[in-house]
């Protein structure tokens, strides 16, 4: 199937994937215990894995356990947006430097994305340059959009000559700001990369602007009958933000003479947090407006026929190990422990995950199924 006709399919769900279950990345998930998350996925219908790196295993024992699965069973279907992470020199030091790349490591992340999409053509259908790699907020790592374009050329390039699947499609998954929703970022660089890319893939989160941009999240109105109704309308605020950003880059691509595909590439909302999120911040993160969220946006996208792969499959406990109870670690649809979170609940109820189960455990409702209980964890938003 061409990629085109798989991202603007909305039966086709599209979805971050990591399948870490522990607080650190140097214990990979295993090849049966992706298959397990693999089953999982699908009988939601999940047919678009996004991943962010290739130089850890999990990236390749991904694409072998999807294609096991297939071997197995002809009707599975899966295909993934496969990423080559991009770093800065000296990144992740005291002293990066936002001048210059990291060829070393980049042209490895390149090399290997471009060995794993020619193994498996039937399955990666996207590479994507990099991740956040050009906001700079991103401070420990970030490049400039001019090392996005040179990887950009250079598989373009490689499809050109038939050195890189043809079919593949080539993008770079960024922030709305740096795809020019900001003015901050527009230059000829980015408009000869937007030119150049096959798509573009934007993220937008308005979880995280709660605390960093709250206008459109703190209410001021005294006209809601209950507290229900304020939350379904903060949420539906949270989702038209998202529109808003990605409305700021299709305008500017077409103001430039840029017409083509925008996806959204990543958005998500925590269910759980103890930082600037939680019951004494923002009052955002609970499983409540985590399912709202995710409902809502699914309506937006359909309607504005855009894909958009929800940020994530499963909670990851590596993200902030250091803090168990960290917004970054409960973006999950499903726990570690496989309990599917509210949004989930009316599959289990529906039976789609008999027979299914994560780290031994049969997936199950969070908070074993009592409403109640939930609610006791969501709040308003402040006024």
């Amino acid at each position: 199937m061409k990629v085109g006709e798989i991202l603007n399919n909305k039966n086709y769900l599209a979805i971050s994937y990591g399948g870490y279950r522990h607080n650190s990345r140097e214990i990979q998930p295993s090849i049966d215990e992706i298959k397990e998350d693999l089953k999982i996925l699908s009988s939601i219908g999940y047919k678009i894995l996004r991943t962010y790196n290739v130089h850890y295993a999990e990236a390749k024992n991904l694409l072998r356990a999807i294609d096991e699965l297939k071997c197995d069973d002809s009707m599975f279907e899966m295909y993934v947006m496969l990423g080559a992470w991009i770093d800065c020199d000296q990144a992740w030091t005291d002293n990066p430097n936002h001048d210059a790349e990291d060829l070393e490591s980049n042209a490895n992340e390149i090399d290997e994305a471009v060995r794993l999409a020619n193994k498996y053509p039937e399955i990666v259908k996207v590479v994507s340059v990099g991740n956040e790699a050009t906001i700079k907020w991103a401070e420990t790592y970030y490049v400039g959009h001019d090392v996005i374009l040179k990887w950009v050329d250079y598989l373009q390039d490689l499809k050109r000559s038939e050195k890189l699947n043809p079919n593949v499609w080539i993008t770079s998954s960024d922030n709305f700001a740096s795809w020019g929703g900001s003015s901050e970022y527009r230059s000829k660089t980015l408009e000869e990369l937007a030119k150049k890319v096959d798509y573009v893939s934007m993220h937008t989160y308005p979880f995280h602007d709660t605390f960093y941009n709250p206008q459109f999240w703190v209410t001021k109105s005294s006209s809601f009958r209950d507290k229900d109704d304020l939350i379904k309308s903060a949420m539906r605020r949270s989702a038209d933000y998202s529109i808003q950003q990605f409305m700021l880059v299709k305008n500017y691509l077409s103001s430039i003479g840029i017409n083509k595909d925008i996806h959204i590439g990543e958005t998500g909302w925590a269910s759980v947090s103890t930082d600037q999120y939680g019951a004494d911040g923002t009052r955002a993160a609970d499983e409540y407006k985590q399912a709202l969220y995710y409902k809502y946006m699914k309506e937006r996208c359909d309607e504005i026929g855009v894909k958009c792969f929800y940020f994530s499959a499963f909670d990851e406990p590596w993200k902030d190990f250091s803090n168990p109870l960290g917004s970054e670690n409960h973006f999950g649809l499903f726990t570690v422990d496989g309990k599917a979170k509210y949004i989930m609940w009316d599959y289990v109820d529906a039976g789609l995950f008999k027979g299914l189960s994560r780290n031994g455990n049969k997936i199950r409702k969070t908070y074993e199924g009592n409403m109640v209980n939930l609610t006791q964890d969501v709040h308003h938003p402040p006024s």
